[in-house]
């Protein structure tokens, strides 16, 4: 069974909503062409804040929650803050632990939101609020559902807040693979990072990656996969500043769905950015995600 957490994009803020309306077309899309039904969509309730408070600081969750933020901290964080953001935050954050639970079960599992890897212990950036890989891999490991865990992000940008947090914990392995003269500027360090040039292309891109899946294979062997599969790799995204074709970015997307297979380990995919100037674009290099993923696991 795949899991999909699905988000509407008249739920966002104003700033926000181009192009995340792809969070209301890819599940169109995905029932549309028949690779997923309906009754395979689940909805998630709010986390627990237990859960939440177990790897961010109190206090920051408390300003967050009470809209005490400053307009430099929003500003950083990229949204006007108001209720409805928070709460839906909060949604995100426990569609991806839900699929987290749903994977030990069947394997796999999407959520259509996450994947929010831009956000500290105490404080968001890049339009992330809390980390939602973070939490779940946490609550996996308290609740001794998993023992090692493989964070991989492919988003072009580093998963900085991701690799913050984890720093000190030796039983949650992050790998970003990203662009070395993007966003963030200031690099955290992660357990590895492999930095790419402008313009790199599938071939390239694809060999850093096998190398990099394999050192990880030998030297780290997860029971548990996070993976972040941001799209804006792309040669077409206006903001990735690499240059992968939608073949290349599929095969990225297989190479990490076999590689889970390969292990026999639980997978949870995220989407990551997007930002290609056709929505259709971006839609169909989420779609390629999904479909590799149920089709790896059929």
């Amino acid at each position: 069974m795949i899991a999909f957490h699905p988000i509407y994009v008249h739920e966002l803020p104003d700033n926000h909503r181009f192009p995340m309306e792809k969070y209301d077309l890819l599940p169109r899309q995905l029932v549309h062409e028949g690779t997923v039904h309906q009754n395979q969509f689940f909805e998630p309730d709010i986390i627990s804040e237990n859960y939440v408070e177990a790897v961010h600081s109190k206090v920051y969750l408390k300003r967050l929650k009470n809209l005490e933020l400053t307009r430099k901290e929003q500003r950083t964080s990229g949204f006007v803050h108001n209720e409805m953001l928070i709460r839906r935050e909060w949604t995100i954050m426990e569609g991806t632990r839900k699929a987290a639970e749903l994977a030990l079960k069947n394997t796999i599992a999407f959520n259509i939101a996450g994947g929010t890897h831009h956000a500290f212990s105490d404080r968001g950036e890049g339009f992330c609020l809390l980390n939602d890989h973070v939490i779940s891999a946490n609550w996996l490991l308290e609740n001794k559902k998993a023992n090692k865990i493989l964070i991989v992000d492919l988003d072009v940008h580093q998963g900085n807040g991701t690799a913050e947090m984890c720093e000190k914990t030796s039983n949650i392995f992050t790998f970003s693979m990203h662009g070395k003269n993007n966003y963030p500027l200031h690099k955290q360090v992660s357990d590895l990072d492999i930095e790419t040039e402008d313009g790199i292309k599938d071939q390239n891109y694809l060999y850093e990656l096998e190398k990099s899946l394999d050192h990880i294979l030998t030297s780290y062997e997860p029971d548990f996969i996070f993976y972040q599969a941001g799209v804006d790799v792309l040669e077409s995204d206006k903001l990735g500043r690499m240059s992968l074709s939608l073949a290349g970015c599929k095969k990225r997307d297989e190479m990490v769905f076999n590689y889970s297979k390969q292990l026999e380990c639980p997978i949870v995919t995220t989407m990551g950015g997007g930002y290609s100037h056709e929505i259709n674009t971006i839609v169909e290099a989420h779609a390629n995600t999904y479909r590799c993923g149920y089709d790896l696991r059929d």
